[in-house]
């Protein structure tokens, strides 16, 4: 970023924070939206876009390699007349990256001559052509699909995550309801949920919350079902960046016939594990003196003014209407070795014990004992750290309700199962974009934020960036027109992405 950019940078964030600051108004005669004598008029040359940080990822897919791996890897088009596969597949996930929520809003974005400039294209493909694109797609091509852009991430792990960053890559698994009330969508099936639609499995890197491998099932499939193969290549692929591995999954995917294998191979797992009448009686059999009381971690204290805490309307109402409520009262933990029936060794298993109070209004009921339950063959890690360790997996729902309902990657737009899998792939494209623009973040702080940020507002700080466009000689120039507080974060990362170059 040149001394010009951080100069208007200075200029356009002293400005802000003047107009924002807490003044001594008196009593306004007339209201702060005051503007009348609008008018609006056609502009002659100048041309601008309200997604400006659509370049930087267009640069970031470039200078990685994406590009060129994708047309590599896909040869679904026999004559390039006039797109190529990666043309066809960045076109979809640009889409969802600039807010985009179905193929139809693709026309909202090839009407419009400054983003076709942005991009350097002639013209993009429309809504139909992008439809027919999916339909092209054989399980073999969306698996490559997904290998193109697998090939370009142990690079970038490498260069942007330290070595104690690298030193143990967390995988978690899961399944995911993506509902459709299509009546003639080829594949789909009715869910455990009682809902008609797929069953996509995730496999997603928990270090930067990358989806690595989506995978589209029937709606009545089995969460577990298939998911061996697609965590082994998911093991495969973060060894070629990190030290080690460790899986975490919910009882679904405490896949007892893999266990020793796993454990032969350095691979280590924690995964929850049905509460069977036998963990049960073995919990209740152990001493007294095995249980140690669960201590979850504090939450950061307030720094600021404490303010009066509002109502809990919700309990008062539970208290009047007389409803059941079951209360926390204490958690326990303890550990013990058992052998699964398909396993030739015995395995840590670490119980979790929650006393729970039963109440009814204000009077209390009975007591209740639940015992939860987590297999794994990590030895080192205390019984207590194990627990929260597991629950930290709940953090990949956040990633798959990104991508279901932020991203609308899981919309399910066409009518087959393979050719929906292939749309679901193209526009998680757009949260990987957003993950690997985290990884080139000059600031740890900023690389933190923005892996955890919410599609939304990522959207609306770093895509959403009003800026003209401005075609000259062999550049196209991204003239930023607007500022918020991520734009000097957003100008120092391209910085970044300028400078990258894999081969």
């Amino acid at each position: 970023m040149n001394s010009k950019d951080n100069r208007i940078l200075r200029n356009r964030k002293r400005k802000l924070a003047r107009r924002l600051e807490r003044k001594p108004y008196e009593d306004q005669p007339r209201p702060m939206f005051a503007a009348r004598n609008i008018q609006y008029e056609m502009a002659g040359r100048t041309r601008a876009i309200d997604c400006g940080g659509i370049g930087a990822f267009h640069l970031l897919a470039h200078n990685v390699g994406l590009i060129r791996q994708i047309d590599r890897r896909l040869h679904l088009l026999k004559q390039h007349k006039p797109y190529h596969e990666s043309d066809h597949v960045l076109n979809i996930a640009y889409n969802t990256l600039t807010g985009g929520t179905c193929l139809d809003d693709i026309e909202l974005r090839r009407g419009d001559e400054g983003y076709i400039d942005a991009l350097g294209a002639e013209r993009i493909p429309d809504p139909t052509t992008a439809g027919d694109f999916t339909r092209r797609f054989s399980e073999p091509d969306v698996v490559e699909l997904m290998e193109a852009a697998n090939a370009i991430r142990p690079k970038i792990w490498r260069e942007r995550l330290g070595a104690s960053e690298r030193a143990l890559a967390i995988l978690d698994v899961d399944g995911v309801v993506a509902p459709t009330t299509g009546e003639c969508k080829q594949g789909m099936g009715l869910s455990y949920k009682g809902v008609w639609g797929y069953h996509p499995l995730v496999v997603s890197l928990a270090n930067t919350m990358e989806p690595l491998y989506l995978v589209n099932r029937p709606g009545n499939r089995p969460s577990h079902e298939g998911a061996a193969e697609w965590i082994d290549m998911g093991v495969a692929l973060v060894r070629r960046a990190f030290r080690g591995v460790c899986l975490r999954g919910d009882t679904d995917f405490a896949l007892t016939a893999h266990f020793d294998r796993w454990t032969a191979g350095g691979v280590g797992f924690a995964f929850g594990i049905d509460a069977m009448p036998k963990l049960v009686g073995m919990a209740e059999r152990l001493q007294e003196t095995a249980w140690k009381p669960l201590r979850r971690r504090l939450k950061r204290a307030p720094t600021g003014p404490s303010r009066a805490r509002p109502e809990n309307v919700k309990q008062r109402i539970v208290e009047e209407k007389g409803y059941k409520d079951i209360r926390l009262e204490s958690e326990w933990v303890a550990e013990f070795r058992y052998r699964p029936g398909r396993c030739r060794r015995a395995y840590r298993v670490v119980a979790l014990k929650k006393d729970l109070s039963v109440r009814q209004g204000q009077q209390s009921l009975f007591s209740d004992i639940r015992y939860f339950f987590y297999i794994t063959n990590l030895e080192g890690m205390p019984a207590e750290e194990l627990v929260l360790f597991c629950n930290e997996r709940c953090n990949q729902e956040n990633l798959i309700e990104q991508l279901k309902n932020g991203l609308n990657a899981l919309r399910m737009p066409v009518g087959e199962l393979v050719s929906n899998w292939a749309y679901m792939v193209m526009a998680g494209l757009a949260w990987t974009l957003k993950a690997w623009f985290a990884l080139q973040a000059r600031l740890t702080a900023d690389r933190e934020e923005l892996l955890k940020m919410e599609f939304r507002r990522f959207l609306n700080y770093l895509v959403r960036v009003p800026c003209q466009i401005v075609k000259t000689g062999r550049r196209i120039v991204y003239r930023v027109l607007g500022y918020n507080g991520w734009t000097r974060t957003f100008m120092r990362t391209f910085d970044r992405i300028r400078a990258l170059s894999f081969t």
